[in-house]
Formats: C-alpha cells, structure tokens, sequence
C-alpha cells in the first residue's frame, strides 16, 4: 500500500463509519475503493467487513441511550443477524460473488419504498401483525438480512430500518440504535469467519479501523439530532444513491 493509497482508503473508511451510523451503505464507498486500487473483490469484500467492525461497534456505542431498556429484545434480534451472518460469510466463500448483486437493486429498491412510505403503511399492516415484538416475520426477515450482511454488507442498514420501521412501534431513533447495534453483530461474526478462513488484506484492515471508528463517533453525533422527517428523508437519500450505483455498474 503506497501513502496515497493509504490516504484514499482513510477517506473512505471515514465516510463509510460516519454513514453506516446514520443510515448505512458506506460499503458502497470502501469496496469500489478497495477494487479500483487492484484489489481482488473477493479479498476487498472480506478486508472491508473486518477492517470496519470496529466503526458499526463505535457507531452502536454512540447510540447506546436509544437501547437503553431493550436489552432482551436486542439479544433476540442478534441472535437472527447473528445466525445469518454466518451462513452469509459461508456462501461468500462458495457462490460467485456476483450471485447476490443480481437481486440487491431490488432489495434497497423496497427498502426505501418502506421507509418513505413507513408512516402510512403501519396504520394499515402494524395493528394485523398482533405483537410486533415477537412477529415470527421479522425474525426470519433479520436473519435474511444477516445472510445477505455476511454476504455483501452494501445497504444491509437500509433494508433494516425498512423491515423494522414496518414491524415495530418504536421511533425512528430506536430502529436506527438497532440497526447500529445488528450491522455490528453481523460484521463481527462475519469478520470472526474471515480472519480464518478467507483472505485478507491487514493493512487495509488497520486503515479502515481507524479511520470507520472516528467516522463512526462523528455519524452517531448527527444522526441522534436529526428530527424522525429528517433522518427519514436522508435515509431516502441515500437508498436512491445506493440503487443507482448498483444499477450503473
């Protein structure tokens, strides 16, 4: 890795931790990084999940007030993303690695549709789904999620504020604290799998540490003032950039 090198890989970490705590998708910038400066995508994909563990930790920590109470529901939800993510991580290392981008355009595509639409939607779905905190649905749909973190991180953020800002009477704030909190579990435990079995590029790991984690405290510092029509609107924001480079590619 050359300095300048070094200094792209930095500014990307930076803002991937920063918009992986406020909405997600900063894969979207590390991994095309991590590519165009010659890496392999599959030793991207793996370094790139590592190396920001430490971010969606900081990014969770930064919101550790909207979990306050919730320990028992957050212990549920991880074990599903935990689940997930590590047969996603396996079948990285067994599929082709574009197996999953195939239907990724469509996933964000409707998880951005629900977050838009969120505040209509519950008034009809919510009261059907009896206790939205034990739905056998959004277990399953967390888990699913988990299979596609382990698999490709890209957007896993979006598509969880999605289902879960569908199933959940919580704020906004609170969905994203859970978001925070299972992207953190899903890296780890994908990452954990990575470190044995797959290859990876521990310079880039170490950039990527560093500089996701300061990005992250910064992501939890704005997010956790953005108003609930604010953060909606950036989440939209950035689900459209993530569908459009998907679809561009």
């Amino acid at each position: 890795m050359t300095w300048w090198q070094g200094v792209l890989i930095t500014l990307a970490g930076l803002w991937a931790g920063t918009i992986n705590t406020v909405v997600g998708s900063g894969t979207l910038v590390t991994f095309p990084v991590l590519v165009a400066l010659g890496y392999p995508p599959v030793t991207a994909t793996t370094s790139n999940a590592v190396g920001l563990i430490s971010g969606t930790i900081a990014g969770a920590y930064g919101y550790r007030h909207e979990l306050h109470g919730q320990r028992d529901r957050l212990i549920r939800y991880a074990t599903a993303s935990m689940l997930g993510a590590v047969g996603g991580a396996m079948l990285l290392l067994l599929l082709p690695h574009g197996a999953f981008e195939v239907v990724v355009p469509a996933l964000i595509g409707i998880a951005v549709v629900l977050v838009v639409a969120q505040p209509l939607l519950v008034k009809r779905i919510r009261p059907r789904t009896g206790g939205p905190h034990s739905a056998p649905l959004l277990y399953v749909l967390i888990f699913l999620i988990g299979v596609y973190g382990g698999y490709f991180t890209a957007a896993q953020g979006v598509l969880l504020i999605g289902v879960m800002g569908l199933l959940l009477a919580d704020s906004l704030q609170r969905l994203n604290a859970f978001k925070n909190a299972l992207a953190a579990v899903v890296n780890l435990v994908a990452g954990a799998i990575y470190a044995v079995i797959a290859p990876i590029n521990w310079p880039v790991v170490a950039v990527l540490a560093v500089s996701s984690t300061f990005g992250a405290l910064v992501g939890a510092k704005i997010g956790r003032k953005l108003p609930p029509t604010a953060l909606r609107v950036v989440i939209a924001v950035i689900g459209v950039a993530a569908l459009g480079r998907f679809l561009t590619e």
